[in-house]
């Protein structure tokens, strides 16, 4: 049985509650359910039970030696150029988080998944974009530009299966949780 898997950090209530103050304003958004909200670290995509657990492994390694870090969520912006698709709110540079996001890719490739065409782009998707007019797309842009919540704390990363469905958000769910040791 195949599994669509992504690893990713969960966000912490005080910090989804503020997301989800922010959640309104553009027709045509599709606003993400506050179970939705993460800061995806690598997406794996389908794979078969036996590459999932080769997955599950490197990943309990890379968490053996990463200590806990802060990061804070800031900005925001969309994804689609001219014709935007999707709107996120940033996540604050964090050369942890960057490091952490670097093994999971290394781990994709050593379970011999290939290189994600994509460079890392830390943000949580608070909508996706349907038929929604450019102006009010825009003002949320420019309104929360200077967003910015306090530091978080991350102990912990997960590896989550979502499932696809047309006229609903995605369903996701954790497979596992790592948490971080920073042993070495």
């Amino acid at each position: 049985m195949a599994l669509r898997l992504f690893a990713a950090l969960d966000l912490p209530d005080d910090v989804a509650d503020r997301v989800i103050a922010l959640m309104r304003g553009v027709g045509g958004a599709k606003w993400r359910p506050r179970e939705n909200l993460h800061v995806t670290l690598r997406f794996f995509g389908d794979v078969q039970e036996p590459l999932a657990d080769d997955i599950d492994s490197e990943l309990n390694q890379i968490a053996d030696s990463t200590p806990p870090f802060e990061i804070a969520l800031k900005g925001a912006g969309t994804f689609g150029g001219a014709d935007p698709h999707a709107l996120w709110l940033g996540v604050s540079e964090s050369a942890p988080l960057k490091k952490l996001a670097a093994d999971c890719e290394k781990a994709a490739r050593r379970v011999g998944l290939k290189p994600e065409s994509q460079n890392f782009t830390p943000h949580v998707t608070v909508a996706y974009l349907s038929s929604a007019a450019l102006d009010p797309v825009q003002a949320f842009v420019q309104r929360y530009a200077l967003f910015e919540t306090q530091s978080f704390r991350v102990e912990r990363f997960g590896l989550y299966s979502s499932v696809v469905r047309k006229s609903a958000p995605s369903l996701y769910r954790q497979e596992a949780e790592y948490p971080l040791f920073g042993r070495g």
